[in-house]
């Protein structure tokens, strides 16, 4: 879906414009000279924007318009996985300075709601969230946000990997759910983004293996080599099937639909041991069959996952940590200038794509 993107140089950085990558409307994208933020107000940061990372939601918008009840009415700067510096900090700001690296937690909740007192504030109605109307993204020079919802990057990280924690906490949040015990073995449906993170934060989540399975080769090669993780060929041989013949018959303690493909519910009732779980990570496009039967005589119990909560710091310390290495995920990265191109190839869908991510620097630059 083509869009106009003119090339022009970065604004300067006393102009009271910036570059943002704009949604003018489905099938439009932008890059606009937009108001650049004003001073931080108590409690909050000024951000210099370095790499941003293209969801499938922020594709989603761009080809469809829309995400469920979650309609483009106006345009919207894209862009909610994000890393960058601090430039400016507000009043009360005290776990922060000027010069941090950091990454950011999109999703910011009305505090005094019920949900974010009893600590569930992903799923609070009233939470703010990047990218998703009406509220703009982060995919621009500069931006404005709680200092409580921003968190500074290790040295040992860089900003591309930054720009993977938000989709990191999301393999965190379904592994937390799950509630994995040491020596599970775990399944994963759905070789993707969300698939892969989810299979790694299972796997440092005490899964002794974690199979992934796809029905595209081209991304199962992307797990090759990585130690616990097992590639299941869909094409070839069931999940369930391999799992249950690998565990004298079990099965996977813990199972994690991560595709949000439809049709995967046709038979995953059948693939929890006795007694396991099964994680709902992807969101279907369309309602789906519960064999109610199947679960209740195995007694499987089933969670869902939305987003996140109270996970990003852990998902930080993980990923700074000698069992994760994210770098691998990030397939290509697009000057800022390039944005239409970077999210036409993102709806092209191509399998041998993990992550693509967009910066406002060097794209040689860690």
């Amino acid at each position: 879906m083509p869009g106009t993107t003119p090339t022009r140089p970065a604004t300067a950085p006393g102009s009271a414009t910036m570059r943002a990558v704009v949604l003018q409307e489905k099938g439009r994208i932008t890059l606009e000279d937009v108001p650049r933020p004003g001073d931080p107000g108590p409690g909050e940061v000024r951000i210099a924007m370095h790499t941003v990372g293209i969801c499938g939601s922020d594709v989603h918008y761009y080809t469809h318009g829309a995400i469920g009840g979650f309609v483009v009415t106006a345009p919207m700067i894209l862009g909610h996985e994000g890393s960058g510096t601090v430039l400016a900090i507000g009043e009360g700001v005290e776990n922060l300075a000027v010069g941090d690296r950091v990454v950011m937690e999109p999703g910011v909740p009305d505090p005094r709601s019920r949900a974010a007192r009893e600590g569930i504030y992903n799923v609070d109605p009233a939470v703010r969230f990047w990218a998703t109307p009406p509220y703009d993204g982060c995919l621009a020079e500069e931006v404005l946000h709680p200092a409580e919802y921003t968190f500074r990057l290790p040295d040992s990280l860089s900003f591309a990997e930054g720009a993977l924690i938000e989709p990191f906490a999301v393999g965190m949040q379904a592994a937390t759910k799950a509630r994995l015990r040491p020596g599970d073995i775990a399944a994963v449906v759905g070789c993707g983004t969300i698939g892969i993170m989810t299979a790694i934060a299972a796997l440092n989540g005490g899964a002794a293996r974690v199979y992934v399975s796809d029905l595209a080769p081209e991304k199962l090669a992307l797990i090759e080599g990585i130690p616990g993780l097992v590639p299941v060929d869909a094409t070839k041989e069931s999940l369930a099937e391999r799992v249950r013949r690998d565990t004298g018959g079990w099965g996977p303690q813990a199972v994690f639909e991560a595709s949000g493909a439809a049709p995967s519910y046709e038979s995953i009732w059948d693939a929890p041991a006795p007694g396991g779980v099964l994680v709902v990570v992807g969101m279907p496009t369309r309602p789906v069959t519960f064999d109610t039967t199947k679960a209740q005589v195995r007694e499987l119990r089933i969670e869902t996952v939305f987003r996140y909560a109270n996970v990003h710091q852990k998902a930080i310390d993980l990923a700074a940590g000698p069992g994760v290495d994210l770098a691998p995920l990030v397939t290509k990265t697009f000057p800022v200038a390039d944005a239409v191109a970077a999210f036409d190839r993102g709806a092209e869908g191509r399998p041998t794509d993990t992550k693509l991510q967009i910066t406002f620097a060097d794209p040689e630059e860690g």
